[in-house]
């Protein structure tokens, strides 16, 4: 059945009439087949649009075998001739950011050559594969130029060719195109193959802002949004960097630099927590007594390079197992179990048997962790693991 497609003739057509040809049930729910439609669907990277026929809501919409299918929770009787609406804001900005991408991938075929071979519409923003690699500076120039072309509010123009001046005309497109193929142009941008609604002149568009780059299949793959999304974008960037500014104290153009020297201030702090933990660890160590048994210690301030150091000095000190567990009853033990004489590989099972633990390591020092509440890792530490 033949749909009248509406949406090629006015892109910016949200509410029309239409008789309901077929209703037909599917695994998708009912699928209705209208004499005219300006609902698009699904093709060319972008998604179907929905709104209502009639009050009933339109969910999805695709072309299968040549017929445009409205797939809807509830049957509507053959015949019926019903307001429909498509849903304005949807649409609006899906054309602004799939006009966009010609824009991009126009500029970036013209100037180095590139082919776009991935297209995805998400719902903040957009991707681009090209297959070849750009540099930040060359997308910069590409993003300058695009705006221009926003600007200059271009006419958008399309139209089917056929025959001959199909056979002449030059244009992107990812598939072999023979017949019905629908020519979308900006001129002097881009001229390409194109089954999705767009918008009439550039100038519609609104901002087009590239916001991420990254080396994808030999080329590079870029996140981009377009007017409206790239308004909501910038919303959500200039809270975060007010909320930044404030906190730093520092000037919204300015916080770059003011994290750069938190970074600084706090790595510094680090290292200097991470020496007062190895001295800690030391002067623990030194009142420790020594013995022929096991040493257990609780910790909950060293890190665990320092406590890993405090069981190296405490294997000194003792004939059977030095042991530091880090943590409380409540949340859990870490534990670092360290000997000279006992090799801790054998005994890890049965000591983690003892603690309600899990771990293991060399027949040196073992490391894990323990369910068992403090007093009963007291009484199982006092076990003479050297006779296992």
């Amino acid at each position: 059945m033949n749909t009248e497609r509406l949406y090629y003739i006015d892109s910016h057509l949200f509410d029309f009439e239409a008789t309901v040809l077929d209703c037909r049930e599917t695994e998708k729910g009912w699928a209705l087949i209208l004499d005219r439609t300006a609902f698009f669907p699904e093709g060319g990277g972008q998604q179907a649009d929905t709104g209502f026929i009639g009050t009933v809501p339109v969910r999805d919409v695709q072309e299968q075998g040549g017929e445009i299918l409205h797939f809807c929770g509830e049957a509507l009787p053959v015949g019926a001739h019903l307001p429909c609406r498509v849903e304005r804001e949807q649409r609006l900005v899906r054309m602004q950011n799939h006009s966009g991408e010609h824009i991009v991938s126009g500029l970036a075929h013209k100037l180095y050559g590139c082919e776009n071979v991935g297209f995805h519409m998400g719902e903040d923003c957009m991707t681009i594969d090209f297959d070849r690699e750009l540099s930040w500076q060359q997308l910069m120039e590409i993003e300058t130029l695009a705006n221009e072309a926003v600007r200059d509010n271009l006419p958008v123009l399309c139209s089917f060719p056929e025959g001959e001046a199909l056979e002449k005309l030059e244009y992107r497109s990812k598939l072999e195109l023979t017949e019905n193929v629908r020519i979308v142009e900006i001129p002097g941008i881009d001229r390409c193959a194109c089954c999705a609604p767009h918008v009439e002149r550039t100038g519609e568009i609104g901002l087009i802002k590239i916001l991420d780059a990254e080396r994808h299949r030999g080329g590079v793959r870029l996140s981009l949004c377009c007017g409206m999304l790239a308004l909501r974008d910038y919303r959500v960037k200039q809270e975060n960097i007010a909320a930044i500014s404030q906190a730093l104290s520092a000037k919204r153009h300015e916080t770059a630099g003011a994290v750069s020297r938190l970074l600084a201030e706090q790595q510094k702090g680090k290292e200097r927590i991470a020496a007062l933990s190895m001295e800690l660890a030391r002067l623990k160590a030194e009142r420790c007594p020594a013995t022929e048994g096991n040493l257990l210690v609780f910790d909950d301030v060293l890190d665990e390079v320092a406590l890993r150091e405090l069981v190296n000095l405490l294997m000194e000190k003792c004939g059977g197992i030095a042991a530091a567990f880090s943590g409380s009853d409540e949340t859990g033990y870490r534990y670092i179990m360290g000997s000279r004489r006992v090799d801790l590989r054998r005994c890890a099972k049965e000591i983690n048997r003892l603690i309600d633990g899990r771990g293991g390591g060399k027949p040196q020092m073992i490391q894990g962790s323990a369910a068992a509440g403090a007093e009963h890792i007291r009484q199982a530490m006092e076990t003479d693991f050297s006779q296992i």
